[in-house]
C-alpha cells in the first residue's frame, strides 16, 4: 500500500503548482476523515490562496508595530509554525479568520513572505458546529485571551453584541472565560446600562451600595 501511495505522490510531484497544491489538500482532507484526531482542527492544515482569506471585523486583539515586525521576521526566519484558524463563510465564499489576524496580514502585506508562499496561506477550520457569528466571535476571544491582550473598547462592543444576540451573562462567562464583574465593567463602558441591569448582577449592585452606605467621613 505504501508503495502505491509513493507512486501516486510521484505523479503529483510532476503537476503544475496550483494543481499540485489542490491535490495535496484533497489527500489531506481524505486522510483527515479517517484520522483518530479528526475532531482536532490542527490535524488538517490546508494551503489556500491568500485572497480567499478575509480578516474578521471584530478582532479585539492589538499588536504594536514592533511586535508586528517581530512576527514578520519570525515568519521569514522560521516559516509559518502556526496556521491561521478560520471558518468558511458560504455567503461571501470567503474563509474568515478566527485566530491569526496578524499572521494573515503578514502573509498578504509582506511581499517576501507572499512570494515565498506563492500567494498561499496555511489554514485550519474550526469545528462545523461553531457556524454562527457569535460562536466565531467567542472562539476568537478564547484564542486571544489565552495568550494576549484586548482593546477594552472592542471587547465592550463585543459584549454588547452578544447580549443583543440573547447570550446570557452565564453563557458569556462560560464561553469567554470572564467573571461577572468583568462582564459588568465592559457593559458599563458601552454606556448601555439596560444591557446589564438584570438579576444576575443584583448582588454586585447591592454589595456596592452597602459599601457606599458604610463609608464615614473623617
Amino acid at each position: 500500500m505504501i508503495n502505491r501511495i509513493k507512486n501516486i505522490l510521484k505523479e503529483i510531484k510532476k503537476m503544475p503548482l496550483d494543481e499540485k497544491i489542490k491535490a495535496i489538500n484533497e489527500i489531506k482532507l481524505e486522510l483527515h476523515k479517517i484520522s483518530p484526531f479528526k475532531n482536532d482542527p490542527v490535524d488538517c492544515v490546508l494551503w489556500v490562496k491568500n485572497e480567499k482569506v478575509q480578516a474578521n471585523d471584530y478582532n479585539p486583539n492589538s499588536v504594536a508595530p514592533p511586535e508586528m515586525e517581530l512576527l514578520k521576521h519570525s515568519i521569514l526566519q522560521d516559516g509559518y509554525t502556526q496556521p491561521i484558524v478560520s471558518m468558511p463563510d458560504e455567503k461571501s465564499n470567503k474563509i474568515i479568520v478566527i485566530d491569526g489576524f496578524h499572521r494573515n496580514r503578514v502573509g498578504k502585506e509582506c511581499k517576501e513572505v507572499k512570494d515565498k508562499l506563492y500567494g498561499y496561506l496555511p489554514i485550519v477550520s474550526i469545528r462545523e458546529t461553531q457556524e454562527g457569528r457569535s460562536d466565531r466571535v467567542a472562539s476568537t476571544i478564547r484564542h486571544n485571551r489565552a495568550r494576549g491582550k484586548h482593546r477594552i473598547d472592542s471587547m465592550s462592543e463585543i459584549i454588547v453584541d452578544l447580549k443583543k444576540r440573547n447570550w446570557s451573562n452565564k453563557k458569556i462567562s462560560k464561553e469567554l472565560g470572564m467573571d461577572a464583574d468583568e462582564i459588568l465593567r465592559l457593559s458599563q463602558i458601552s454606556g448601555l446600562t439596560e444591557l446589564f441591569a438584570n438579576k444576575e448582577f443584583s448582588m454586585a449592585w447591592e454589595a456596592e451600595e452597602q459599601d457606599t452606605n458604610n463609608e464615614t467621613i473623617d
